[in-house]
């Protein structure tokens, strides 16, 4: 396993924790205590475990499992693999600090960073499976599937 697919893996780990820990964090704020919350904390909640945590987990398996990119195959490129890692990471962790504020204080220039976060949430899963495309094709069980095999 080479480093980028840890990066993703350990990083979606890290997603993971944080959004059981916000979790553990609104069912006390709710259950026990009786504290309010807006309602931007359950979207940093979900977003945490959902993005930081599934989908970056998706993109590191994809990116280990997956076969070698073809020969002629000018998408894949392991500098924007990269790229799109680091565009996730920032600003998933900057989404959840934003909407994390924005549930208890309501500053309008933080509102306009959750939408420029997650733009680039987007973007970074665009250039990623963009570089992944050739990457997700089938190897011998075409070859099988034509013989009659049945999967």
């Amino acid at each position: 396993m080479f480093s980028t697919v840890r990066y993703f893996i350990k990083t979606s780990l890290a997603f993971l924790i944080l959004g059981l820990l916000t979790g553990v964090y609104m069912s006390l704020a709710r259950n026990v205590f009786d504290w309010g919350f807006g309602d931007e904390l359950i979207s940093a909640h979900t977003h945490v475990v959902l993005v930081g945590s599934v989908m970056m987990m998706i993109m590191g398996v994809a990116l280990w499992f997956f076969p070698r990119p073809p020969q002629d195959d000018t998408r894949y490129n392991p500098d924007l693999i990269r790229a799109a890692y680091w565009i996730i990471t920032i600003a998933t962790a900057t989404r959840f600090i934003f909407q994390f504020i924005t549930a208890y204080v309501e500053i309008w220039e933080v509102r306009w960073g959750i939408a420029a976060t997650s733009a680039l949430q987007v973007l970074a899963l665009t250039l990623f499976f963009y570089s992944m495309w050739g990457r997700i094709r089938a190897m011998g069980s075409a070859e099988r599937e034509a013989k009659g095999e049945k999967f």
